[in-house]
């Protein structure tokens, strides 16, 4: 049997029953109205007991004295559902603790809770009365202050002690723990930058995500740290910028140099002709999102302009599969122009065979 103790009052010489980390509380003057036994707990101490579990029942039953009339507790009908007034919180099934046919509503006006203490059958259980009916103000004194769980879970009463119920994000004795989340890098080609509310990628961290001149983001341009099961992990992956693909011009060439993929953001692409030709336009192009200048394009060589000892193309033909020799000491060209050599001396062009049929 837990010790008994006792305290005068106005009310009577008030009884109290220590339980761990809290106390129970009863008058032994006097029984109460429903409303009295609550007005009386709520002013010497916290409010009409709250039951907690089986293990609870079993305390009340074998420390409190029989009462003919038993004991108040704080649970009442309110819009049709019983509640614990307390918390307001509505009784679920798994807490009732009903007597045998009970609650039976009789006469429609029981809208109140009584708990049968050292009753010979079915002690510990509860029965619903009319609230005003009088009876034994059965109170608790709560251990849990507010400043208790770091005011990051709720306190809840237990035999013996109190326990921490934390909110999601929390945790430890006191939820006074973070819950972490992996830490985060920047994307390659990308920038990171984060707040955090409780500690480096913890519990309420939110990082940002974004991307170099060039990048795009694929993903979530933020993600934040909640709670287990769903883990802050990074999804955004910079994608370079794509231009098109450059072809090489008519009777030209293409040499490209890739910083981050093919025709990417950084790609840059050098431009020439073959012999007989000269480029038309840019010798180079840039990736910066879009290709710098314009296509450029080969022209065949004019002959009145060619310097000497190089070829010049005197007609444009149309690209053929096939070559063709030229004098002795000069190169082999493709066809699609019709090539005159250039003599060491100033003399008028004399005009090769055009073109080999077949």
């Amino acid at each position: 049997m837990w010790p008994i103790w006792g305290l005068s009052t106005s009310w009577g010489t008030v009884l109290w029953v220590e339980v761990g980390a809290w106390t129970y509380h009863y008058s032994d003057q006097g029984d109460y109205t429903w409303e009295q036994a609550r007005n009386y707990c709520q002013t010497f101490f916290t409010d009409l007991v709250a039951i907690q579990n089986q293990q609870e029942i079993e305390y009340l039953n074998r420390s409190l004295p029989y009462h003919k009339h038993y004991y108040w507790i704080g649970i009442r009908k309110l819009g049709g559902t019983w509640t614990w007034v307390g918390t307001r919180k509505a009784l679920t099934k798994e807490a009732e603790n009903w007597a045998l046919g009970e609650p039976n509503n009789r006469r429609s006006n029981q809208d109140c809770v009584e708990i049968y203490i050292q009753r010979p059958q079915q002690a510990g259980k509860w029965n619903d009365e009319p609230c005003s009916r009088k009876k034994k103000a059965l109170c608790y004194q709560a251990s849990c202050q507010p400043s208790l769980c770091s005011q990051r879970g709720e306190c809840l009463e237990t035999i013996g002690s109190y326990r921490c119920q934390c909110y999601p994000g929390f945790q430890g004795p006191e939820c006074t723990d973070a819950i972490t989340c992996p830490v985060l890098r920047a994307p390659e080609q990308g920038e990171l930058n984060c707040s955090h509310l409780h500690g480096n990628f913890t519990f309420g961290s939110t990082c940002a995500f974004s991307c170099q001149a060039g990048f795009v983001l694929m993903g979530p341009e933020s993600r934040e740290c909640t709670f287990p099961g769903s883990p802050l992990k990074c999804f955004s992956v910079p994608a370079a910028i794509t231009c098109p693909v450059l072809r090489a011009p008519v009777q030209g060439e293409l040499n490209c140099s890739h910083l981050h993929g093919n025709f990417t953001f950084g790609s840059t692409c050098a431009f020439s002709c073959q012999a007989g030709f000269v480029l038309m336009g840019q010798e180079s192009r840039e990736s910066t999102g879009t290709w710098t200048g314009d296509t450029p394009h080969c022209k065949g060589k004019s002959c009145g302009l060619t310097r000497l000892g190089g070829p010049c193309c005197s007609r444009v033909l149309s690209p053929a599969p096939w070559a063709v020799t030229l004098s002795p000491g000069l190169s082999v060209y493709p066809l699609g122009c019709q090539f005159i050599p250039w003599l060491a001396s100033p003399h008028l062009p004399i005009p090769l065979p055009s073109v080999l049929s077949s």
